[in-house]
């Protein structure tokens, strides 16, 4: 016996329901530019790829949400490109696209949270649930390997999927303008690429996500964020 019906076999290779699952996920995008988004897209990627795992038969373990061979190698990896990734962020990237763009990232949404305890705990819970945890399950666990699977998993498929996925993880920061959106697509490639180096586990990218939102997070509330006043 097969561990797939022919049904979900078929699902798993049709090429228009990986299709019509980016159209949902450009409406979900469009959607959030007008404002009818509440929160974060996030919730709304998850349910959708929630939905087409089932679809296929497949769980989120199969892509790449699951124990890792090694926590202590995993949250050492995590951890060394969190900070790696969050200092040449802050000293390289973001002083450079400042100055060719004239803007630092839009962090205003915020700017209630310097100084007020109370609503750095409440950014933090709501921050990690959606950001490492939430983003990395949806951007690098299901959109990566739904592209690549378009084009069977092969070594081309996912370098352009890391590729094309970390420019959409960018627009997805579009709220933070044109400075927080190309700092993200870079973030994303990093993570992705993590992700690809981990055998596709996502233990290490969502402990380094985890790593610089935490950076990020207290920096804001110390009032020492560049940019942030």
């Amino acid at each position: 016996m097969t561990d797939a019906s022919p049904p979900q076999n078929l699902l798993r290779d049709s090429v228009w329901l990986t299709l019509s699952e980016f159209a949902i996920v450009a409406a979900i995008f469009a959607a959030d530019v007008y404002h009818h988004i509440y929160i974060s897209k996030t919730p709304y990627l998850f349910l959708l790829g929630w939905a087409s795992l089932r679809l296929r038969g497949l769980r989120w373990k199969d892509v790449g949400f699951a124990r890792p061979r090694s926590w202590g190698d995993a949250i050492a990896i995590g951890v060394a490109a969190g900070l790696g990734i969050e200092l040449f962020e802050l000293f390289v990237t973001q002083p450079l696209l400042a100055r060719w763009l004239g803007k630092m990232p839009d962090l205003s949404d915020f700017g209630g949270m310097v100084g007020n305890l109370k609503m750095f705990l409440i950014y933090f819970v709501l921050v990690w649930t959606v950001g490492p945890l939430g983003e990395e399950i949806v951007y690098r666990g299901y959109l990566m390997n739904r592209l690549a699977g378009l084009f069977r998993n092969a070594k081309v498929a996912w370098i352009a999927s890391l590729i094309v996925i970390s420019v959409v993880f960018g627009c997805g920061h579009i709220d933070q303008g044109a400075t927080g959106m190309i700092e993200n697509i870079w973030d994303g490639f990093l993570l992705g690429a993590l992700y690809l180096a981990c055998g596709r586990n996502l233990a290490a990218p969502i402990i380094a996500h985890s790593v610089t939102d935490a950076i990020d997070l207290v920096l804001i509330y110390a009032g020492k964020y560049p940019g942030m006043k």
